[in-house]
């Protein structure tokens, strides 16, 4: 992604289905793939890192799912899909030829103009580093913008791990400081073991100049934030993707209302002090 594809798509309009063709298939776990798809109309791939679209499986449904990459050159984006459900399984075996329909992209992605000159911490835990891979590849395609650079992830065993490529053109990378972590190793595995809150230790982050991107399962992220909040950083610098419960995309349907908000309309990129007040209250 580069500095032009950093916006909102227009092209798309909110109710109107885009038909896309599937290009490209990759297993990146056991029940996760990442699928390529290329839009029948050509034009500027253009989104926010973080944003999402509904996607459609003909005479199955329609999901959202985070937009995970996107190659502009080739007019492709890419989404990362764990099979759980009729929908998502439909989705995550959609065969290279077929068509998937695409609404959007739709909310409110990671504010990376704002942090440009601050270093970044990106903390992913599991599939969630599908919505933060498209600001990582931002970043990198326009380092000279951000200081220190951090990436956190985890996962549940090293078969879980995504984007096992990336990784190991992330952690030749000079500029970028990597450290991945795993609840279970096994026999060939050599890095760290435990939860992705145990990496903390092994940096330190300048509070006032320093944005942390989140994302993961929710308990995952409620000890992020802890540990950041540890090391000094301020709510207002501490952005997590509450991707819960979204069913149509534009806070029509109520599904996804968090406290006094809609994920899909108002995030589901939220600043930790927008929703301090109710993130750790389960009946929200």
């Amino acid at each position: 992604m580069t500095e032009q594809s950093l916006g909102v798509a227009t092209g798309l309009e909110t109710f109107k289905i885009e038909w896309c063709r599937v290009v490209g298939r990759v297993k990146e776990t056991p029940d996760t793939y990442t699928i390529r798809v290329r839009p029948r109309r050509r034009g500027e791939i253009a989104f926010e890192p973080g944003q999402f679209n509904m996607i459609y499986a003909y005479g199955v449904g329609e999901v959202p799912i985070s937009i995970s990459g996107a190659l502009p050159t080739e007019g492709m984006l890419e989404y990362t899909v764990r099979g759980v459900g009729p929908v998502t399984r439909a989705i995550a075996s959609a065969r290279i030829g077929s068509r998937l329909g695409l609404r959007g992209p739709f909310g409110r992605g990671w504010p990376l103009r704002e942090a440009e000159g601050q270093d970044i911490i990106i903390v992913g835990g599991g599939i969630g580093l599908a919505p933060l891979r498209p600001a990582i590849q931002y970043i990198i395609n326009n380092r000279g913008k951000y200081g220190k650079f951090y990436i956190l992830y985890g996962a549940r065993t090293p078969a879980d791990l995504l984007y096992k490529g990336d990784l190991r053109v992330w952690r030749g990378r000079l500029d970028i400081q990597l450290l991945v972590t795993v609840d279970r190793g096994d026999e060939k595995w050599r890095g760290y073991v435990g939860v992705v809150t145990t990496l903390f230790k092994y940096i330190r982050l300048e509070p006032n100049s320093t944005y942390a991107f989140v994302c993961g399962p929710e308990i995952m992220m409620k000890f992020t934030v802890q540990e950041l909040r540890n090391q000094g950083l301020p709510d207002e610098r501490i952005f997590i993707s509450m991707e819960r419960n979204m069913k149509c995309g534009v806070g029509l349907c109520w599904r996804c209302q968090f406290g006094p908000v809609f994920v899909c309309k108002d995030g589901p990129v939220f600043s930790l002090s927008e929703i301090s007040n109710f993130f750790e209250r389960r009946e929200m």
